[in-house]
């Protein structure tokens, strides 16, 4: 069998094997997504198989997608459906810790499966991941029907919030550096940016986005940080603390009562099949894996989502 492992920095298909150290039940993959992460996951040479957005049959052909977490299921946060935040979750993701979804076929928890509704096929089902990361960050910010959103950053992470801002019935603006990225919102129903909104989603992990979120937050809303800061940021102190804007911190995704953040996910990508159809820009096969990632690196290829298709 053949993965994607950092080797020297880059991304290299390389032999691997099924992870036999986790319990749990083997997915043919069909399609994994490039996160932003993975781009800097490659640098620090992890010794295990990159992917932690994607999507496959069982070995009945029953089509899913994947959580990709291993978390204890028994600590405090595990009980109370914020697994997202188990005392061994560091130790639990697949495609950091454990080896992930750009391969063959991987191994996964059987918690971690979510059975794909009709509608939605396995090769676009990679979104279901990243779109969960929304739905939380929806559910944190207490998104609801009415509001005014604002999303500042429009890569795969920014479009998945409007989507799932959208699924909630808010009306929402979004916010892109780059063209191609502005004309998909537009696509997918993005309002333009104009006044103060009730509550940011911040999609972007840097400085400047969070500074343009507390410009774009109404006197008393709220920001939501869905992005990932790989590196420290300036903190507008001013802005935040003068109109009590509320900063709300999101990562990954959990389970309120007994709905999952990444069923919600799913059910809303099987409903709107254009969101694939606009976000994933590229596909490559696996063994293309170093072209697919320098796709995704560079700003100008007009990528979103770059998809692998072992």
């Amino acid at each position: 069998m053949h993965g994607v492992r950092s080797v020297e920095g880059s991304a290299s298909v390389v032999d691997t094997e099924l992870d036999t150290s986790l319990d749990g039940v083997v997915v043919k993959v069909a399609s994994s997504g490039i996160c932003g992460s993975d781009l800097h996951l490659l640098a620090w040479n992890l010794p295990v198989v990159l992917g932690h957005e994607f999507a496959g049959f069982l070995s009945d052909g029953t089509p899913v997608a994947v959580e990709p977490l291993a978390t204890c299921g028994t600590c405090e946060a595990c009980r109370a459906g914020a697994y997202n935040l188990c005392v061994d979750v560091m130790g639990s993701l697949l495609g950091t810790s454990r080896n992930g979804g750009m391969a063959e076929s991987c191994m996964v928890p059987a918690s971690a499966l979510t059975r794909l509704p009709a509608g939605l096929a396995p090769s676009d089902a990679c979104l279901v991941e990243p779109l969960a990361v929304a739905v939380h960050g929806v559910r944190r910010g207490r998104i609801t029907a009415g509001d005014r959103v604002a999303v500042v950053g429009a890569g795969s992470v920014g479009q998945m919030a409007l989507v799932a801002a959208q699924a909630v019935g808010a009306t929402v603006a979004v916010e892109g550096r780059h063209d191609h990225q502005r004309q998909v919102a537009e696509r997918l129903g993005a309002a333009p940016v104009e006044g103060t909104y009730d509550v940011v989603l911040e999609a972007a992990g840097t400085s400047s986005a969070l500074a343009r979120a507390a410009e774009l937050c109404r006197p008393g809303g709220r920001i939501v940080l869905l992005g990932t800061y790989w590196d420290e940021v300036a903190f507008p102190a001013m802005a935040l603390c003068m109109n009590e804007i509320e900063l709300i911190p999101s990562s990954m995704y959990g389970r309120s009562g007994p709905s999952r953040d990444v069923d919600v996910a799913a059910t809303i990508l099987a409903a709107r099949p254009e969101v694939a159809t606009q976000v994933i820009t590229h596909r490559f096969p696996l063994d293309a894996a170093a072209e697919a990632f320098a796709t995704a690196a560079d700003r100008s290829s007009g990528a979103i989502k770059v998809v692998l298709e072992p």
